[in-house]
């Protein structure tokens, strides 16, 4: 009966073989693995609420390919502190006339500006949840960071989102494995938002089939449970709120743009290749190779949106300030902080936990002027996803 048709594989898998086989199988899984083995049918009403954080990559992912698939392997930091809450009521009562039935609220407020976003995700997730066309969803959602402080949301939000479908998905069929639950998880928040695949497990999440690490897949997260260098427990991450708001060139539009970038196949083997070193660093507690790579990175990020056609530049002068004063701080005290950046203006300090008092006195000092009203952000690396009520209800 033991066969590899990867057409089928998830009715051999799942249920029977995902816990003890976790992600061994990780090669040959296709979309196909995810897809449910029950018959469609209407969920029982019920309520779910998922606490999901954001993260910050470390190796970045820009540029990628059909249906949200990545360029190029990255892997990201699991924060603590930033995160989504949401919550998920279905009913089975469903609007008519409506193909998707569902209510938006971002902090008690309708949002109807975010109908589109759910509905392009309910579209790509319909064939893997059957019954988001069953009935009616109510979606309440909060941060707990400013939705204006250039914090990504779309990673922790969409992944918070995703967790809350599977756990309906999970009352249709209670022989879904704790890995499979996860799993399916990561693969379907990645088609809300690439990098929310990085935000359901923690602490330190690789996205991206990369030869370095075992049972890695393009199609979802995965948790790397190694035994990493004491210097990197509870590493800090504070956020320096440069610029506020909504960014001039979103990363959707970013990512198209490396379609023929004169750079981009460099850059994709640009980033496998610090991938494989940033692992090695981490495991040896090389905080001076960790560094080198995490400020290139971040750098030949921005390089790359410089170089696009059209060019764009999200870097502010603020920014640059940041990263000369982070430098000449380093050579100075020799205390190993070292800077990130997202697609947009504001600067992620990263360093040990050790080093906190020191740090923070630096941002109070020399920094905090280059903030938009003053305003950072002080967080760590954390342990993943939350479910906040009782399962079952």
């Amino acid at each position: 009966m033991f066969y590899f048709d990867v057409q089928r594989i998830t009715f051999l898998l799942s249920a029977h073989f995902f816990n003890g086989w976790k992600y061994y199988l990780c090669g040959m899984i296709s979309e196909q693995f995810f897809l449910p083995k029950y018959e469609p049918k209407v969920p029982q009403s019920q309520t779910v609420i998922w606490s999901a954080p954001s993260n910050i990559a470390l190796v970045k992912y820009w540029g990628k390919k059909p249906v949200q698939l990545p360029a190029n392997a990255s892997v990201s930091f699991t924060l603590s502190n930033c995160k989504t809450i949401t919550e998920v009521t279905f009913s089975a009562k469903k609007q008519k006339n409506q193909l998707y039935s569902f209510d938006i609220l971002v902090d008690e407020v309708y949002k109807e500006s975010f109908r589109p976003k759910i509905e392009s995700f309910f579209d790509k997730a319909q064939e893997y949840l059957p019954f988001l066309s069953l009935g009616h969803f109510q979606i309440r959602t909060t941060n707990t960071f400013p939705h204006s402080s250039g914090i990504a949301s779309s990673a922790s939000g969409m992944a918070a989102l995703a967790l809350c479908l599977m756990s309906i998905e999970k009352s249709i069929d209670p022989t879904i494995s704790e890995d499979f639950f996860l799993a399916k998880a990561s693969f379907l928040a990645r088609l809300g938002s690439g990098s929310a695949c990085r935000s359901i497990e923690g602490s330190i999440v690789a996205w991206g089939s990369h030869p370095a690490v075992p049972n890695s897949s393009d199609l979802f997260g995965v948790a790397l449970n190694r035994p990493w260098h004491v210097f990197f427990e509870k590493y800090q991450d504070t956020i320096l709120i440069v610029e506020e708001g909504q960014k001039q060139v979103s990363s959707s539009t970013g990512h198209e743009l490396m379609h023929n970038h004169p750079f981009g196949q460099q850059r994709f083997e640009q980033a496998q290749s610090n991938l494989s070193h940033l692992i090695t660093a981490m495991t040896q507690g090389d905080l001076d190779e960790f560094i080198t790579i995490v400020e290139s990175e971040a750098l030949t990020l921005h390089a790359m949106m410089m170089t696009s056609n059209p060019a764009y530049l999200l870097m502010q002068p603020a920014t640059l300030s940041i990263i000369k004063a982070v430098w000449d701080f380093r050579k100075s005290t020799q205390i190993p902080l070292c800077f990130t950046l997202d697609a947009g203006a504001n600067v992620h300090l990263l360093y040990p936990k050790s080093a906190k008092s020191e740090v923070l006195a630096f941002i109070e000092e020399e920094l905090v002027v280059y903030c938009e009203n003053g305003r950072y952000i002080c967080d760590e690396v954390g342990e993943g996803s939350i479910r906040l009520n009782d399962y079952p209800n």
